[in-house]
């Protein structure tokens, strides 16, 4: 059976942000239009719906990293700011926007937290990346047979 391992990220995140909007749980804050991501990020996402999408990726970066922090996602979320005629800078990403979508996740019953090891991926959310993967892997396999390996 295919895993998140086994299909484009990109696809996953997409099928898988419109699963995550249908669920009362998960539900974007009122200030999510407003704010930038981190600190170096010049402008807020042009998405209308990007909190939907970085549910999505957190829950696919817990999976495959659980159990993991808040800081360590942060870091991953980051990116490069500029500081003057110098080089470009790493910075973290915002963290209530980790927090709460974390928060969220855990509500809806897909991740939850190991104390003093951070959160990893509960069977509800593992079964549903793996049923969402293996969707995705049978409609590139219907467009393109060749993808099959022969063992």
């Amino acid at each position: 059976m295919p895993t998140v391992h086994d299909v484009p990220h990109d696809i996953l995140i997409k099928k898988l942000s419109e699963h995550l909007r249908k669920m009362p749980q998960i539900t974007a804050p009122s200030w999510a239009p407003y704010v930038k991501t981190g600190s170096h990020a010049e402008r807020p996402p042009q998405d209308k719906d990007w909190w939907y999408t970085r549910c999505a990726s957190i829950l696919r970066k817990v999976y495959l990293h659980g159990p993991i922090g808040i800081t360590d996602i942060r870091a991953m979320y980051g990116g490069g700011k500029r500081i003057g005629y110098g080089g470009i800078h790493h910075r973290k990403a915002g963290g209530s926007a980790v927090r709460k979508a974390l928060l969220q996740l855990e509500a809806a019953g897909l991740v939850a937290k190991k104390q003093g090891k951070g959160r990893f991926v509960t069977s509800r959310g593992r079964s549903l990346l793996d049923r969402q993967s293996n969707e995705i892997f049978k409609e590139l396999v219907k467009s393109n047979p060749s993808l099959i390996r022969y063992s």
